[in-house]
């Protein structure tokens, strides 16, 4: 009556016991080292990836941060050495091999430095070129109306961050202090709060600390 149907536990795996066998990445004690050693590398860059996505958004404070981003790059460096080969002859083919969303981590590792320490490196002219451009961009978007917290505080962090890096700015520049304190407001406010009319007239007001960066690189440019 069921000829040709097969019976329960007759399927066609059956006869192949193979399939039922564990899948390895590896066979050789060589084999394991390399997924070890690249996992390793995986993981440290995801991990400075969320570090630096955790700082921008405040979540950790700038002495924690340095700490940790510092570390982070050295074993970055450790890690890198273990796995870098033909295949692998930069981070950037082991990025996009396995195609990590990490541009983030890319730069921190670019820089071989965490956010927060000042540009030393002959960088200095590159650095104030970016301050500009981010008190110029902020000053605009409060001139077109936009006063959305989450339009103007990523600016104010970079702004922030990259005033921090400068190390011509003399330490109790009252400028970095005013941006620091926009930074705290801003990131207090939810991301769909405004900028009443009070708090964009208080804040154009850091066009004058912008003109007090003008002047003490002009004087550091004349030394």
């Amino acid at each position: 009556m069921f000829h040709g149907v097969p019976q329960t536990g007759q399927s066609g795996t059956a006869a192949r016991p193979e399939l039922y066998e564990e899948v390895k990445l590896y066979r050789t004690a060589r084999e394991r080292e390399k997924y070890d050693n690249m996992a390793d590398l995986f993981a440290l860059i995801q991990t400075i990836q969320c570090l630096e996505k955790a700082y921008i958004k405040d979540a950790v404070a700038p002495k924690e941060y340095t700490a940790a981003c510092s570390k982070l790059l050295v074993q970055f460096k450790a890690a890198f050495k273990q796995v870098q080969s033909q295949e692998f002859p930069t981070v950037g083919s082991f990025v996009a091999k396995y195609r990590l969303d990490c541009p983030a981590a890319m730069e921190r590792i670019q820089d071989d430095r965490p956010l927060t320490v000042r540009d030393d490196k002959g960088n200095q002219s590159k650095t104030i070129v970016d301050i500009t451009s981010l008190f110029i961009t902020i000053m605009d978007k409060l001139r077109l109306e936009i006063r959305a917290m989450d339009e103007i505080h990523p600016d104010m962090s970079e702004l922030y961050d990259t005033l921090t890096r400068l190390s011509t700015l003399p330490p109790d520049f009252d400028g970095k202090a005013k941006v620091k304190t926009w930074l705290d407001r801003l990131g207090a406010m939810n991301a769909s709060d405004e900028l009443t009319d009070e708090q964009v007239r208080q804040m154009v007001v850091i066009r004058i600390f912008y003109g007090g960066c003008k002047h003490i690189w002009l004087r550091h440019i004349s030394i």
